[in-house]
Order: structure tokens, then C-alpha cells, then sequence
């Protein structure tokens, strides 16, 4: 009876120690940080709802924490890995998702061909070093994506939120918020991660506004406002110099604008294109 007890012990202990192998292993280099509670993965993967109907693409999911209920949801649905660990571990827990699971760098994904030039509502559980490159590449396919949820880093979101006048408004509010409306939702502590990161989390939603194009150089727009606020502290009659050259100077009452005396904080997005359609008109007066 004791060798029956002792043989049961070591089984139960071998199987336990067989599903922990099983496990994907938070790696450091690709900032996972993988969410444990079950009541805030269902509501962040209910933020999808908001925009019903189209397909979902999930970023980064890790062991499917937040896959297990957004693949219940009926409507077309992806998720892009770049950890081959995870991949494993999608394809043999998601069986039915397979064919829906791809081992990519979501950086340097087509977005086009994910579900055939369709939109999508992208979302994920965001590696906090990369979520703002992510965003990035998010406006640069705006058209693709009218919505867009997930968690990142609190300050990011915090960031993406904020309006003018806030010391959190800065490049990521500007050009972001020229596109999309942001919602902050809700905050997320430490303590429901493995590993617990060292920050608060929080999870957004970012809808797309009704604006088609920008009424100046969109790339104009992007440089100033990077401009700027690089040096957020100076007065913009300062920062902008840089914006010229000497084959390329401001005319002397450029500078003298009541707009210069403003710090980048201060303009909201509206001003931030009369800003540049201003520089616009400064450079091409010189080039002629």
C-alpha cells in the first residue's frame, strides 16, 4: 500500500512537473510580462466589441490568456507571435485557431494581406518597449484599423489621453490624437502579471475620428511636432530654428509671431497645422 501511495505521489508530481514545462517562459528580451487574471483578460478582450463586425487581430498573445475569449467571439480572428515558444504552445492549445496563427514580427507585417485589404481591429497585450513603434505603425495604416485596444504601460496610455495644457501632452498625443479618439478605461496593477512589471499598466481604446486628411504637409506635421517637443521646455520661437537653414531662412517677422512665445504643450491639434501650414509657407518663400 505505501509503494502504491509512493508510486501515485510520483506520478502526480512528474504530471504537474510535465505541464509547468509545458509553460511559455516570460523572456526579458521581448518584454512579456504575462497577464494572470482571467476578470481583467475577459474585459480587455471585450473592449473589441466597440467595433463590431470586422475581423480582430491580436498582438503578441503570449500563452492566449486574452485569446481564449476573443476566438469565442463570432467574427474572423488572427493573432501574430513572434516568440516560437508561444507559437508552440498557441497551435497546441487553440487547435482550431491554426491556420490563424502567425509566427511574425508584427513590425514588419503587410497589414494589407492579414485579412485581404479588409479592416480589423487590432489589439494585444502590448510589450511595453515596443508599443509606441506599434502605434506608429497603427497611424501609418489608419485606414486599415478604425479601432484599436489593448494594455500598455501607464504613462504611455496616460500620454496617449492626455490634452493640452497636461505635462503627459506630447509627440504620441499630437499625432495620435489627430486620428483616433482615446479613451483611457481602466488601470491595472503589477500584481496580475508574471513577471509583475515594475509600473502600472492601463488599458485603452483608440476609435478613428471622422478626419480624412490633415489641411497641410502631413509629413511637415510630423517633423514639427517632433520638433518641438524635443525640446518641450523651450519656447517655440527657439525649438522651430531648427526647422531652418541657411539656404533656408525665416522671414524676420517670423519669429516674432505671438504663437513663439508658447511652449508645445500649450497648442492643440487645430494650431499645430496652422503652425505648419505657417512654416510651410516660410520655407517655400525661400526656394523660390
Amino acid at each position: 500500500m505505501k509503494n502504491l501511495l509512493s508510486l501515485q505521489v510520483f506520478k502526480n508530481y512528474f504530471c504537474n512537473f510535465a505541464h509547468m514545462m509545458k509553460q511559455v517562459r516570460p523572456k526579458k528580451n521581448l518584454g512579456q510580462h504575462f497577464l494572470t487574471d482571467l476578470t481583467i483578460a475577459r474585459r480587455i478582450a471585450d473592449t473589441v466589441d466597440a467595433c463590431p463586425d470586422i475581423p480582430v487581430l491580436e498582438v503578441g498573445p503570449g500563452m492566449g490568456v486574452m485569446t481564449q475569449y476573443l476566438v469565442e467571439k463570432p467574427r474572423p480572428f488572427k493573432v501574430v507571435e513572434i516568440d516560437r515558444e508561444s507559437v508552440a504552445y498557441l497551435n497546441e492549445h487553440f487547435p482550431r485557431l491554426r491556420a490563424n496563427i502567425l509566427g511574425e514580427d508584427f513590425l514588419r507585417m503587410d497589414l494589407q494581406r492579414v485579412f485581404d485589404g479588409q479592416q480589423f481591429v487590432l489589439t494585444g497585450n502590448y510589450p511595453y518597449d515596443i508599443s509606441s513603434q506599434i502605434f506608429f505603425k497603427m497611424l501609418d495604416n489608419r485606414d486599415l484599423i478604425p479601432c484599436c485596444t489593448g494594455m500598455i504601460q501607464h504613462e504611455v496610455a496616460l500620454r496617449m489621453a492626455s490634452k493640452p495644457g497636461n505635462k503627459a501632452y506630447g509627440i504620441l498625443s499630437v499625432l495620435i490624437q489627430a486620428w483616433y479618439d482615446v479613451e483611457y478605461l481602466f488601470t491595472v496593477e503589477p500584481s496580475v502579471f508574471n513577471p509583475p512589471p515594475k509600473v502600472q499598466s492601463a488599458v485603452i481604446r483608440m476609435t478613428r475620428n471622422k478626419v480624412d486628411h490633415l489641411d497641410c504637409d502631413e509629413q511637415l506635421f510630423k517633423r514639427v511636432v517632433k520638433t518641438v517637443f524635443n525640446q518641450r521646455r523651450k519656447m517655440l520661437r527657439v525649438s522651430l530654428r531648427q526647422i531652418f537653414d541657411s539656404q533656408h531662412p525665416a522671414s524676420e517677422g517670423f519669429f516674432q509671431q505671438d504663437v513663439m512665445t508658447r511652449r508645445p504643450e500649450q497648442l492643440s491639434i487645430p494650431e499645430f497645422v496652422e503652425l505648419t501650414n505657417s512654416i510651410e509657407k516660410e520655407l517655400c518663400a525661400t526656394t523660390k
